[in-house]
Parts: structure tokens; sequence; C-alpha cells
């Protein structure tokens, strides 16, 4: 009896995973030279695939079919010149070629499973969701990743890779692939994470917040001037700064209002993650070094803008300012 899988979800390292454990269970390496075929259904109509499962296998017993972007599982469709003939699908689900092994990849949150082929396929085929994953999981994942690609992470390299990555687990595993190239003996520094790691202006900003709360200035600055190199607008990096700041002192207010983590994401729009490490944060400020912090990063604002003082000097004097006044003791106990 020939087998049909059905994998859907966004979350599309899980998705690559599960297809490569079918091709290893379903071919063998000789049966993939000559009978493993890939289709993409947003520019090849389903009746191609269809065709080419019910062909014989070419030098061997089995076949292995791969269809990607089945859009007519969808509940709208976007719009295309390819036409499906869905009913000639539904026929093959119900008759499948017994030598021949169908994957179809939905890479979408969703399908319409109140549709008639929807419905076939949940009865004739083995279908699996793989969802993206959830902000709680991804310290998991990367221990997980870390264990598979035996590597061992120094403190503070994971909160790195997840901060680069968020919970896409693809750029999770390929980060800390490229992380293991410069590895010794396996090991990763804090050092090294930091300079092999995507920098985003996120991440960058991020890093900034992370050297002023440990009053550390030269990292600042350091950090300061690689966005620079990055040909990035000292007043843009002002408004970057003002972002996380202002993240902190509302988490801030909340959190003495009462409200959980989980309440203050219908208030403060940012990803999870960062919702959470403005939550530990906040925690490192009183409110009255807040909005100190916030009233500097303003007047440096204007000074730029007005041109009373130039860009550069003025953003190094911001940063000198900030953990000057964290030097003062204004952190909480």
């Amino acid at each position: 009896m020939g087998k049909i899988y059905v994998l859907y979800g966004e979350e599309r390292y899980l998705i690559e995973q599960e297809r490569e454990k079918i091709v290893r269970a379903e071919t063998t390496k000789e049966e993939r030279e000559f009978n493993y075929s890939t289709f993409n259904l947003e520019d090849t109509p389903v009746e191609e695939v269809v065709a080419d499962a019910e062909t014989l296998p070419f030098l061997g017993d089995r076949k292995l079919i791969v269809a990607e972007n089945p859009v007519f599982l969808l509940a709208k469709p976007p719009k295309s010149e390819v036409e499906h003939d869905i009913n000639r699908l539904l026929t093959y689900i119900n008759d499948p070629a017994p030598y021949t092994t169908l994957v179809l990849i939905a890479p979408y949150e969703k399908v319409d499973e109140r549709k008639k082929v929807m419905k076939e396929l949940k009865k004739k085929a083995e279908v699996k969701s793989f969802s993206a994953i959830r902000e709680w999981n991804m310290e998991e994942w990367v221990d997980k990743l870390a264990v598979e690609l035996n590597l061992d992470l120094a403190s503070g390299v994971k909160e790195l890779v997840i901060q680069s990555a968020g919970t896409n687990l693809m750029i999770m595993r390929s980060e800390l692939e490229k992380l293991g190239l410069y590895a010794e003996n396996n090991y990763i520094s804090t050092d090294i994470a930091e300079e092999l790691l995507s920098s985003s202006l996120d991440t960058s900003g991020l890093k900034l917040v992370d050297a002023v709360i440990n009053k550390d200035l030269g990292k600042a600055v350091s950090i300061y001037k690689e966005l620079l190199r990055m040909n990035e607008e000292p007043i843009a990096l002002i408004a970057l700064l003002a972002s996380q700041f202002r993240m902190i002192a509302q988490v801030k207010i909340l959190k003495q209002k009462g409200y959980t983590e989980n309440h203050m994401k219908n208030y403060i729009k940012a990803h999870p993650y960062v919702l959470k490490l403005a939550g530990q944060r906040e925690k490192k400020f009183t409110q009255e070094k807040l909005d100190h912090i916030l009233l500097t990063l303003a007047r440096t604002d204007e000074y730029m803008k007005s041109g009373q003082m130039e860009k550069e000097l003025a953003f190094e004097m911001m940063l000198y300012d900030i953990i000057a006044e964290h030097n003062r003791g204004a952190l909480t106990p």
C-alpha cells in the first residue's frame, strides 16, 4: 500500500527533520538516486504530481515524491495562474500507488480542515502538525541542539543565541553550527559568541543595555563603534536605546500595579523573550534611575537634531553620563 504524509506548521526545522526521517525510512540510497522527486505546488499543478506518483519507479522498487506549498489546503489560497485538479488528487488519496510515498509539506500555521481534500487526507494519510516553538521553550531547545552538536556553552551564550535566533529553530541550529566551527575542544565562550553571532540592530540594542547595567563604559562604547561601522546613525541608536529603556520602565510600572508577564503582552507590543528580559532588567533600576536615563536620552536626541553637539561625541557623552549615574549607586539593592 502506498503511503501519504502531510506535514504542516510554521516550524520549518522540525518539518525538515521529519522529512529526512521519512526519506531514510521509505527509500534506500540507490532508490533516491533515480526515484526521488520534488515539486513546488505554487507553480506546478497537483495533477502532475499525481501522474509522477502513478508512474512506475525506475531501477528500483519504490519511489518518493515531496510536494511543497499545497496552497489548496489553505482557507484562502493566494491568487495564482496555476489551477489544481483537486478531484484528481482525491482519487489518488483513495487509491495511492503501492510503490510510492507521497509527502505534502504545508509550511502554514493552519490548514482548512473543512475542505473535502483535507478531510480525506486526515482519513487516509498520516497528518502531522509542527507548531512554532514558544518563548518558554527556547532555552530547552538551545540545550537540546547543543547536545546534538556536542557543544559546551559557557554561561550567557544561551541567551545570546536566543537573542540572535528568536524562536526560529533553523536559525538557532545554524548559529550554533557556526559557533562550533570556532570552538576549542567543543567549548563556546561568551567572547566567541558575542563576536560571531548574527548582529541585528535589536540584538545590539540589548547588548548596549546590558553594558549599561553592568556599568561597562568601555564595552558600551565598543558596541556603539561597531554599530557605526555598520552605518547605523547615532540618532537611530538613541531611538533604539530609548525604546529598550522605555520598555523596562513600562514593565516596572505594570509590575507595581500587579500585572503578570502574560497580561503585559496586551499592553507592550514586543517579542515575548524581549519582554521577559525587560522583566529581569527592571529589577536593576529604581524608577528615579529610569527617569534619569530617559531624560538623558531625550536631551541627547535634541542636541543631535539641533546641531548643538556633534552626533558621535554626543552619544559617547550620553553613555558616560548614564553609566556615571549608575556608579553613584542608583541601582536597586
